[in-house]
């Protein structure tokens, strides 16, 4: 458990990293003082009699409605009922607290006009352990992520479902449960609670999450390839990736020398050539790429977070009211993409060096990395799941963010589609999670029938922890089980599976 305080400006990914499922959340002195004092500009504003969208007026097409001051609490209260419009699975109770700990961090920046009252509500929520059951489908990204975000502002005035205590039920009943009771809409607090990117950037932190994790266990998985398949270390030589000034390729280079260093199989590699096939000699130059990527993306969701994105604004310097699209998720969209596309090449070659270590023509190896082949299939079929997960996710990579369907009688007429671009990170990181458990099995079969020669100790140390839990393979036996272990290990983390990431602490 960690909890969280949120100061303006100044939440960090690994701060979101810990904070998921459970976990306490406080506001700063400095974001009550901004959030105090961006709530009286919004009511001098209203005393003075200022047109303001989505105050004191209808919203989208029909924001030339002006709205009766008795009503204004009323009309946040139907925007929010008649914008929890999603349909689906509902999101995991990690991606909906994140999102919450993300409309208070937006809200602590002091443009939002909202009252104190709202953000307590949420710190409540969130340290009572509510969490509002949010529909997966229904966003395009733009003005906001407006059906997810109003299934939670739904919960806070007690209408939909929650998950409380481990059990669904109506939310005014948890929030009664626990002492309290549902919250009443002020001025401009409905539609500061659906405005906004924070289920996309919930979202797409995951999947960074997930890319992040996955990568720092990739990488001894490889060399543990690169021994079993008697590949070279020579080509991470760092003289060759100084030369071509890529920082990714040059840390992951670095990485897979320090991962094979004092091995044996490199002193004496039992099968030599010239050159090695692309699956193990350009690892660092497309791991690299994929480091970089995640870098890029990291940068993107780390200034969303701190930021801004609900409309209109109220300038905390001068109390002016802003009207413009900063709900618009097109960089949380682009960010997610580029993570899906870096999901892509690792499994994709992943799977390449699992086909490469069953063919013998390749790797040297019996074929399918069983000993008495005819009678026994061994890996066979293994790297076909592989190739159909690998090509799933090449699917899935398709840009997202590219896209765009008119909405709100054609006034949101361009919209980032991040939502769905964020969302399909999960069902990628599942595919290259069993594509690299394949590829671990695999590869320490093949480890095996190099014996007795000896891999790096840190590579010997990778064998042996799958062999903790799955026998080397002699006769062919069920194999989903073997998978589900490897999968599981994966999930958990390998020995020696350490890269500085950019949402490490």
């Amino acid at each position: 458990m960690s909890d969280l305080t949120i100061e303006p400006g100044a939440l960090r990914l690994a701060d979101l990293r810990a904070f998921a499922d459970d976990g306490h959340v406080q506001l700063s002195v400095a974001a009550r003082q901004r959030i105090a004092a961006s709530n009286r500009q919004l009511h001098r504003l209203i005393g003075e009699g200022a047109t303001i969208y989505g105050v004191n007026t209808g919203f989208g097409p029909l924001s030339g409605q002006r709205i009766d001051d008795g009503a204004l609490g009323e009309l946040q209260r139907r925007v929010v009922l008649s914008n929890a419009a999603g349909t689906g699975a509902p999101l995991a109770i990690g991606i909906v607290r994140r999102a919450m700990a993300l409309k208070l961090a937006t809200f602590a920046i002091g443009a939002s006009g909202i009252s104190e009252a709202l953000a307590d509500a949420l710190v409540f929520f969130l340290n009572a352990g509510i969490t509002p059951v949010v529909p997966e489908k229904g966003s395009v990204g733009a003005s906001g992520d407006l059906a997810p975000l109003a299934h939670i502002a739904a919960a806070l005035i007690g209408e939909g479902d929650v998950f409380h205590r481990g059990v669904r039920k109506p939310a005014a009943a948890a929030v009664q449960a626990e002492g309290a009771e549902p919250l009443a809409l002020q001025p401009k607090e409905g539609l500061a609670l659906v405005n906004g990117t924070q289920v996309s950037t919930a979202l797409a932190v995951e999947g960074l999450f997930g890319l992040e994790d996955l990568f720092r266990t990739m990488l001894p998985i490889a060399a543990l390839s690169v021994e079993a398949g008697s590949g070279t270390a020579a080509a991470f030589d760092p003289r060759i990736h100084a030369l071509r000034n890529q920082d990714g390729q040059v840390h992951v280079a670095a990485r897979l020398r320090d991962l094979l260093a004092s091995s044996a199989l490199q002193a004496d590699r039992p099968v030599k050539r010239v050159q090695d096939p692309y699956c193990l000699r350009c690892l660092p130059q497309v791991m690299g790429a994929v480091h970089d990527q995640m870098t890029s993306a990291a940068g993107t969701l780390a200034r969303e977070i701190n930021g801004v994105s609900d409309n209109p604004l109220i300038d905390p310097a001068s109390g002016d009211v802003l009207y413009g699209g900063n709900f618009h998720a097109q960089p949380i969209g682009l960010a997610a993409d580029g993570l899906a596309l870096a999901y892509a090449e690792m499994g994709s070659m992943s799977e390449r060096r699992t086909a490469f270590l069953v063919d013998p023509a390749m790797s040297g190896l019996p074929a399918f990395l069983v000993a008495q082949g005819g009678l026994n299939s061994g890996f066979m079929v293994a790297q076909v799941t592989a190739a159909a997960l690998a090509s799933e996710n090449k699917f899935l990579a398709s840009p997202a963010s590219i896209d765009s369907i008119p909405t709100a009688a054609n006034l949101e007429d361009y919209v980032s589609m991040a939502t769905h671009a964020a969302r399909r990170l999960g069902d990628m990181a599942a595919n290259l999670r069993a594509i690299l458990a394949i590829e671990l099995l695999a590869a320490a079969q093949g480890l095996d029938l190099r014996r007795p020669a000896r891999s790096s100790p840190a590579i010997e140390d990778v064998h042996a922890h799958l062999r903790t839990g799955v026998a080397a393979w002699t006769v062919d036996r069920f194999f989903a089980p073997d998978l589900d272990m490897a999968v599981q290990m994966v999930r958990t983390g390998l020995p020696h599976a350490e890269f500085a990431l950019p949402s490490s602490p």
